[in-house]
């Protein structure tokens, strides 16, 4: 079972990579090879049809689409950003869409958000859900949000509540399982 793992963040310590870090050890774990990258290795233009006429998809974009269709399945932690989701994890997603077939298309994949906020960057989880969902992904139920992510890890890059870092425990868990089930058909 081979994971694909990035967080929709180019902040160097963003709490999104510290989530998707500890999401990807979880799915090691479960037994997934993990494919764990930043989102700063992929150097994508912002999208202009003329771009594309004349020179085509950026190779930023053919190298995420790439690392996706080398996996079996695919994890992404996103920040929130005014209550959907950054414009540069948007981005890529609307070139990714340009080549067919969709590299979404049948991927399984899970998604994970983490904010200041009450609320965990849930709405940018949902916010998430549509343009993959639309491009054929089809997603875990279960998403994990974070809330007061700037108050939740410890010096190491842990959670510091025992029952956050269980529940995620357990949500990748069953998301590593359905997507072993999902690549074996």
């Amino acid at each position: 079972m081979r994971l694909f793992a990035f967080a929709g963040a180019l902040r160097r310590d963003s709490h999104n990579k510290k989530l998707v870090r500890l999401a990807a050890a979880a799915s090691e774990r479960a037994g997934a090879t993990v494919d764990l990258a930043d989102f700063r290795e992929f150097d994508i233009p912002v999208y202009d049809g003329d771009v594309e006429a004349a020179s085509g998809v950026p190779a930023g974009a053919q190298q995420l689409r790439a690392r996706i269709g080398a996996a079996d399945a695919f994890l992404i932690s996103s920040p929130e950003y005014n209550a959907s989701i950054p414009g540069t994890l948007k981005n890529a997603i609307d070139w990714l869409s340009r080549v067919n077939p969709s590299i979404f298309r049948g991927r399984f994949g899970m998604l994970c958000s983490a904010s200041p906020s009450l609320v965990g960057g849930n709405r940018a989880a949902w916010a998430l859900r549509v343009p993959l969902e639309t491009l054929g992904a089809t997603l875990h139920p279960d998403m994990f949000s974070l809330p007061q992510a700037h108050e939740a890890f410890d010096d190491a890059g842990n959670l510091k509540d025992a029952k956050l870092a269980a529940r995620l425990e357990k949500i990748v868990q069953a998301f590593v399982a359905t997507a072993r089930k999902m690549a074996a058909s």
